[in-house]
């Protein structure tokens, strides 16, 4: 499976500047069968949890199918502003300045053990902070999960939970 789901993912050099290759999962989306099987291998790596906790954007599209086919619940981490109820937030740094995520304060149960989706661990500021901010909400993070890991980036080290990527670039 992880042959079809590799074969899926296009690489677009200098996407979105020279001297980056891009991982380009919407080939993989948009077949039917690779997204399922996907789908099916996050699912024998998730582990034990109460929660599904996916990141804006393409962390909800991996998220929301796996809490689907788990029976699981699914908490939307977002930028800031696309959340209507009371939030709580975290700002945190990127390699080209400042972003926040939040979380609707009341759709977290204090003490849920959430699973984090996500579809690239590339530098991991923003599972730093997705992990960071699910837990200064009240919620155990049990592992990170996602579709692709970039290693050479370093990402892993700065999640401070298990972790686990279907293909490792």
């Amino acid at each position: 499976m992880t042959a079809l789901i590799e074969s899926r993912i296009r690489a677009i050099p200098d996407f979105p500047k020279p001297g980056i290759l891009f991982r380009d999962l919407t080939p993989l989306l948009a077949d039917g069968q690779a997204f399922a099987a996907t789908v099916d291998a996050l699912a024998r790596i998730a582990g034990d949890f109460h929660l599904i906790a996916g990141i804006e954007a393409r962390g909800f599209v991996f998220g929301a199918a796996l809490a689907q086919k788990l029976g699981k619940g699914l908490i939307l981490l977002r930028k800031p502003g696309k959340l209507p109820g009371e939030t709580i937030g975290f700002d945190y740094g990127l390699e080209y300045g400042r972003d926040r995520l939040e979380v609707h304060r009341h759709d977290l149960p204090k003490g849920a053990r959430v699973l984090l989706v996500d579809d690239v661990l590339a530098t991991g500021g923003t599972a730093e902070a997705a992990i960071r901010l699910l837990v200064a909400a009240g919620a155990t993070v049990t592992r990170a999960i996602f579709v692709i890991e970039l290693a050479d980036l370093g990402g892993a080290a700065r999640l401070g939970v298990p972790h686990d990527a279907l293909v490792r670039y």
